[in-house]
């Protein structure tokens, strides 16, 4: 601490959570009444200098919604500096949205702010349950050199309470952050919480005391001479006597300077006296110096078919909308900016960490999931209307010498990964369009005369490829042409099943239903059975074999490594809440090892095969009487007492085990129908690796973690937070889970670093300040999971095992296209790109330039080359994560430095 005067920076501000423990439209009231009464003060009261806006955009759109006609109030007061907004749109949980989500969220809120002036150049995290270890990055990309966060470094407990212990990450509230890549900012933990100087007293004698604690522990962890006292806390209400408070503090405190103070005035003295010797804090901030308790990981599987949709939702916008329609955009579709920011803003409505973390009421998550149906709508409709512009200009006309009844299809790959897809589409063709003055039994009998459902599959190159297909006979259809009515139809449809072949990482190839009468052709040459035994599926890859207990082995023939044990369920009590899981105590796992397993092959077709495992345990109907006593009175979840209930119920879980032709990996499918209460349940796979450590996907990289948690963790569950998957790997053997919105893991200390992934947790009760009953959170019916199993061998395998988990969760798209000629030929790759260990991230057209903004990242320390290959670009240019242009040009490679974020602006060659 220097000598100077001590200077108390009084900071007014809500956190305002938009929906939490009441749904969003009853929070959304009272942030009227907050607003109301904020504009209000600083009319009347010219001494209230400065009030901030939780670092979220999103709180001017809710209250504008309302009261449109206080925008040229809200204007004046940023004009005058009394308020400033952004950076965010949404103040996020980091881990349980996409890389490409924490990005569009900086992205809008910066545009949002912007309308108004300055925007707040300060990474606020005020709540985040951990922060992202690429915040650094993220931040100086967009201009930011400070952060503000509440949780992940020091020992705390509840809401951040510091407590007195030795072996602290850092001795100050104030230390440097740093990325992997080595950017680093100034960070600024609120080692008292963000409520540290709310509702100030105005009577001296309640005063005195108040400032006499708050100022002694501000003090405590403070490195300069500026002290941070937080005026507000969760929807707290605005202090209109603030001012008279701080008279009151000067008159007693006068050896401190009191000044209502704002973020960018307090950041702006703390770096004008940062000391040099400030703790160096790198990567992910997840509390694990901590007794592992209060680190909320827990909620990374409470509600995940809440994270699901989720998964669902961001895949299409960022990894199949975004892209095609930026592909669409280059042949010269106008690029529809407005409805993606639409789109966007509804998702992430469902991203504040309450919401998506699913820690809130129950009818929270009934409006989440219309808000996700809203914003997946919008997103499909963009891919329909940019591939079928796209299939216009593709020379079909090729499969008119096979046939002239031929139904062409073009199916894109949109995941910037090459690879192979089974894939179902299904096919159209002879349609009879019809009006009103029409019969349509008589037409729909029409083309069912003219039709047949016999024929074969073509691709692009008139080759015949293996196909399962299923009639689904005449049936209604309508389209919507831009020029004229609606035109509904008939046709005749066909459902059909095949595989793809390799696709371009960025583009698409054609295919073809020739209609063919007594000719069923569903097998092209030379084409066998992946199915070996009863048991048994074989790739030219992998080896799949079904344990008796429905468990299986899986060999890997190129590194001749053999996992075994895999697949078996385990299912434990949870007498937790929404927040935290905890197990009761003396509960014994029940799992499927060794029970007897229903067992049939249900697909045999050349390019894919699968069995279906069937499972049925009697688990516990619910945690005993005690539990709900427990949670009536709040009893802290560590001192609960409740046990399982004596009363089973079946839990059956129906798997789908597959393998594909060309597949690097086992797919699987889980089925569980859900009858039971507090309880938990887990995958587990054995990787039967020796490592200390183990690789997750995160925001922006795949972080290294430990396997065994610090010395101060006392919670046994150790579960972490993953995007896509979870990785264990040593030289010569790796095992790499990738999920579909399967966002929590543990790395067991078992003896076989098995790997658990939380498929379905049960819960009744939201959990922290209050009694909030969640009867929805419990999960109750029918549930599904998705996983895929990568195993490998060398270490130098490891990156093609990861872009394989990448590609896992990313469908295809296909869209009928008529028989035509075409600029574009039957297969393109739009973006061709190489480069050792990088991931692709995005691929999206800037509002401003109408450059198309391709995205990629590091996920190693050593620095590789990145090359392109656009088709239809002439210069590009090296930009940053909001999309400056910064006249970097470049001849279409580029080297990227270790865990470096890359953003690659390509100019049109029209330019």
């Amino acid at each position: 601490m220097t000598a100077s005067k001590r200077v108390v920076h009084v900071i007014s501000h809500t956190h305002w959570d938009r929906e939490w423990y009441m749904p969003y439209e009853a929070h959304h009231v009272k942030l009227i009444e907050t607003m109301d009464t904020l504009l209000e003060t600083f009319e009347a009261d010219p001494d209230f200098r400065s009030f901030y806006l939780d670092g979220q955009t999103i709180i001017l759109d809710d209250y504008l919604q309302v009261y449109p006609e206080k925008q040229s109030q809200i204007q004046k007061l940023c004009d005058e500096g009394k308020l400033s907004l952004g950076p965010w749109y949404i103040l996020q949980d980091e881990f349980l949205t996409s890389s490409e989500a924490n990005v569009r969220n900086l992205q809008i809120g910066h545009r949002d702010a912007k309308k108004y002036g300055p925007i707040s150049k300060l990474g606020y995290f005020p709540d985040s349950f951990g922060n992202m270890g690429q915040a650094a990055q993220l931040l100086r990309q967009a201009g930011i050199d400070t952060a503000v966060f509440g949780r992940g470094v020091k020992a705390t407990g509840f809401n951040n309470r510091v407590e007195d212990s030795s072996g602290l990450e850092s001795p100050y509230s104030e230390l440097i952050w740093q990325a992997p890549d080595g950017s680093s900012v100034l960070g600024i933990l609120f080692a008292n919480w963000y409520n540290n100087g709310m509702e100030i007293p105005v009577d001296p004698l309640k005063a005195k005391p108040y400032w006499e604690h708050r100022l002694a522990r501000v003090e405590q962890y403070a490195s300069t001479s500026q002290l941070l006292l937080m005026n507000g806390c969760d929807h707290q209400p605005i202090q209109t006597n603030l001012s008279e408070a701080l008279r009151v503090a000067r008159e007693l405190f006068p050896a401190y300077e009191f000044i209502h103070s704002s973020f960018d005035d307090y950041v702006k003295a703390v770096q004008t006296q940062q000391p040099p010797n400030l703790s160096l804090t790198r990567g992910e901030l997840r509390g694990q110096q901590t007794d592992g308790w209060y680190s909320l990981v827990n909620t990374a599987s409470a509600r995940v078919y809440i994270k699901q949709l989720n998964q669902q939702n961001q895949t299409l916008l960022e990894k199949v909308a975004e892209p095609i329609s930026a592909i669409a955009h280059q042949l010269g579709k106008p690029y529809p900016h407005g409805l993606f920011q639409y789109a966007w803003k509804t998702l992430m409505q469902n991203h504040p960490h309450d919401s998506i973390c699913g820690c809130s009421v129950d009818e929270v998550y009934q409006e989440m999931k219309t808000r996700f149906a809203k914003s997946m709508e919008v997103g499909k409709a963009l891919t329909t209307e940019s591939v079928k512009f796209i299939s216009t200009k593709v020379n079909t006309n090729h499969f008119a010498n096979i046939s002239e009844s031929a139904a062409p299809f073009i199916v894109f790959n949109s995941s910037g990964y090459e690879g192979s897809s089974v894939h179902q589409f299904e096919i159209e063709w002879s349609h009879r369009f019809f009006d009103q003055s029409e019969d349509p039994v008589a037409i729909a009998k029409q083309v069912q005369d003219r039709t047949h459902a016999e024929g074969y599959l073509v691709n692009g190159s008139g080759e015949r490829i293996d196909f399962t297909a299923h009639d689904l006979g005449v049936r209604f259809g309508y389209e919507l042409p831009n020029d004229k009515f609606r035109q509904p139809y008939m046709a005749r449809a066909l459902r059909l099943t095949f595989e793809t072949g390799i696709l371009p990482s960025m583009g698409y190839e054609s295919f073809a239903w020739i209609p063919c009468q007594n000719e069923i052709i569903t097998s092209g040459e030379n084409s066998h059975s992946l199915v070996t035994s009863e048991r048994t599926l074989e790739n030219a890859r992998l080896t799949l074999m079904i344990e008796e207990d429905g468990s299986f082995t899986v060999y890997d023939k190129k590194s001749q490594q053999l996992f075994s044990d895999l697949g078996h369920y385990e299912n434990v009590g949870d007498i937790g809440n929404e927040y935290i899981f905890k197990q009761p105590v003396g509960d014994l796992p029940i799992t499927t090892k060794g029970s007897k397993a229903e067992i049939r092959v249900v697909e045999d077709s050349p390019y894919r095969a699968a069995i279906e495992i069937t499972h049925r345990l009697a688990i516990p109907a619910r945690a005993d009487d005690l539990l709900a006593e427990e949670i009536r009175t709040m009893v802290e979840f560590r001192q609960r007492k409740a046990g399982r209930s004596t009363s089973l119920v079946p839990l059956e879980i129906v798997t789908l085990v597959s393998l594909e032709r060309e597949g690097k990996g086992v797919q699987v499918h889980a089925r569980i129908e859900n009858q039971s209460q507090d309880h938990r349940l887990r995958v587990l796979l054995p990787s039967d690796i020796a490592a200390s450590t183990h690789f997750a996907d995160s925001i922006f990289e795949v972080a290294e973690r430990q396997n065994v948690p610090a010395k101060e963790w006392q919670n046994p569950s150790n579960a972490q937070h993953m995007q896509t998957f979870i990785d264990v790997h040593s030289e010569q053997r790796g095992l790499t889970i990738a999920g579909k919105g399967l966002n929590e893991y543990e790395v067991l200390q078992d003896g076989r670093n098995t790997i658990a992934v939380t498929l379905l947790r049960s819960v009744g009760e939201l959990g922290d300040w209050g009694v909030f009953h969640t009867p929805e959170a419990q999960c109750l019916g029918t549930n599904e999971a998705e996983w895929m199993i990568i195993p490998y061998g060398s270490a130098e395998e490891r990156f093609e095992a990861y872009r394989e988990a990448y590609r896992f969760p990313i469908p295809v798209t296909a869209i009928a296209a008529g028989l035509h000629d075409g600029e574009l030929a039957p297969t393109c790759d739009f973006l061709k790109w190489n480069g050792d260990q990088l991931a692709f991230s995005s691929l999206k057209i800037n509002e401003e330039r109408g450059d198309s903004m391709a995205r990629w990242y590091n996920l190693a320390e050593s620095t590789t080359s990145l090359a392109i290959h656009p088709s239809a670009a002439s210069e590009s240019y090296v930009s940053d994560i909001m999309e400056n242009d910064n006249e970097n040009k470049i001849k279409n490679s580029v080297q990227v430095e270790g865990f470096k974020i890359v953003t690659i602006g390509l100019t049109a060659a029209s330019k």
